[in-house]
């Protein structure tokens, strides 16, 4: 008999995470320096008022374990792609455009071949999501940093500060039952789930496969379709909030579709159901290579670790769908779907996939 795998298993323990969260609370004794008003709480985030109405949006995050990836792959030109991604893609969720980039590299070793490309991606996701990188720092910490070879591993972060004026602000507030979901495509893992991903990918953690290798599934070598940077929405996101009214956008990452219910504190009484997925090969790959290994991924743990083909989320009122898909098909560049609805079932996430009904706790 198959045992059940979870992201728990593969050594990310998300009850754990959701208690040390907890924690962050005791941050707010520091908020008593700001003016104007005081920090402005926001489902995904707080935003800082540097005037009577206008905000800046401050986010830093990594790439986590994708970067041992990177080093399997041997092969570090995008994954500064993936950094800038994950904290650009943070900061529009509160209607903030991206002012300026940091970022932060601990290595193993200087090394002045992988310093050049780890800033080739840096560069590149800069110039997708139009925001300079103005500072920086890297550091040579070998007793701390590991990674696969002696002089390979890093650790990757970078932070956003972005501006929004209280006008344009994306609350999270007046969501309704009825009100549409707006998906836009993701390239694949992006940078979520990927501990999981590797153990049951990859030889090199106790996986099924070499990197090299082409499972029937995939176009390429598993390790590339892995390597797959993550998708920046600045650019289609910002025009789109300039031309209707959106009422939250989520960055569809870690917990993936349980995380739309961060939006219940700000609009009571309110569920999603979400009907319509387009995932990439390597998420059905994951769950059958798990079946090879010995192991069950339920459709629910799916749900609850990887994107399944959508990246970001944006809630808009049903009577602006058709403008919202329109203005956003003809400036994105990938994929757009309506990927599911608003209910009136509070704190209920509904997948309807397949034949399949799941409800996410």
């Amino acid at each position: 008999m198959s045992k059940n795998y979870t992201y728990t298993d593969a050594g990310v323990n998300r009850g754990q995470r959701v208690e040390a969260k907890k924690e962050l609370t005791s941050l707010r004794e520091t908020y008593r320096h700001i003016g104007f008003g005081g920090i402005m709480h926001l489902p995904y985030s707080n935003v800082l008022p540097i005037g009577e109405d206008r905000f800046l949006d401050l986010q830093i995050e990594g790439v986590g374990t994708k970067v041992l990836i990177a080093e399997l792959a041997d092969k570090y030109d995008t994954i500064g792609i993936d950094a800038v991604a994950m904290v650009v893609n943070d900061v529009i969720r509160s209607g903030a455009k991206p002012l300026a980039l940091a970022d932060n590299i601990h290595a193993a070793a200087s090394v002045p071949k992988l310093v050049n490309a780890w800033l080739k991606g840096i560069i590149a996701g800069a110039e997708q999501s139009e925001c300079p990188v103005v500072n920086g720092e890297t550091g040579d910490v070998a007793e701390i940093i590991k990674g696969l070879r002696s002089d390979s591993g890093f650790d990757m972060v970078v932070s956003c500060v972005g501006q929004v004026e209280r006008q344009d602000l994306i609350t999270g507030r007046d969501i309704n039952p009825g009100d549409a979901i707006i998906g836009l495509a993701s390239s694949g893992l992006h940078s979520n789930g990927i501990t999981l991903a590797r153990k049951i990918l990859f030889k090199a953690w106790g996986g099924k496969y070499e990197p090299n290798d082409v499972p029937q599934e995939l176009s390429r070598e598993i390790v590339l379709e892995a390597l797959e940077p993550t998708k920046i929405y600045v650019q289609p996101f910002l025009k789109l909030a300039r031309e209707v009214k959106v009422k939250a956008a989520v960055h569809i990452t870690g917990d993936s579709y349980t995380k739309f219910n961060n939006l219940v504190a700000f609009s009571p009484g309110i569920g999603f159901c979400f009907d319509r997925f387009a995932p990439q090969p390597i998420f059905g790959l994951i769950q059958k290579t798990a079946a090879e290994l010995g192991y069950t991924i339920t459709d629910e743990e799916m749900f609850k670790t990887f994107n399944m083909g959508w990246g970001f989320g944006i809630i808009v009122d049903n009577s602006d769908v058709d403008a919202a898909m329109s203005g956003l098909e003809q400036c994105s560049g990938f994929g757009v779907q309506q990927i599911g609805r608003v209910t009136d079932k509070e704190r209920v996430v509904e997948i309807e996939y397949g034949e399949k009904r799941l409800v996410l706790l």
